[in-house]
């Protein structure tokens, strides 16, 4: 099993910045990737970031590109989401979530293609 611990969310003007942390225990997986998703109230649940473990090969969703960096301390089975020039339509609950195969041929967009979950962290950003 792997736990996800994310961190970092709160409340933040617009044109802030915001630092997510995703805290991994239990069984990591080495050939796999990590990514973070966003889930506003009515919407569903859409991808942000991802990274893999082995190689740090990131991608972006178009909405996030250029202001969102992530990264990875794989020493500390740890991801983090920075974000810059925050935007009211980034508000969201934000989670993390693992892969167990990196480069399995599924899409590291989709959220079903992810194993497990952390728990979420609100991010708020006001006007």
């Amino acid at each position: 099993q792997v736990q996800l611990v994310e961190s970092g969310g709160g409340l933040v003007q617009a044109g802030g910045s915001l630092r997510l942390s995703c805290a991994a225990s239990g069984r990591t997986f080495s050939g796999g990737a990590m990514g973070w998703f966003r889930q506003a109230p009515g919407k569903e649940r859409s991808f942000v970031a991802r990274i893999s473990w082995s190689g740090g090969g990131t991608d972006y969703a178009d909405s996030v590109k250029g202001r969102f960096t992530i990264s990875r301390d794989n020493a500390k089975n740890t991801v983090y989401l920075q974000m810059d020039s925050l935007k009211p339509e980034d508000s969201a609950v934000y989670y993390c979530a693992a892969k167990r195969v990196a480069f399995d041929g599924r899409s590291f967009r989709t959220a079903q293609n992810y194993q497990y979950w952390g728990q979420g962290t609100q991010v708020t950003v006001s006007s």
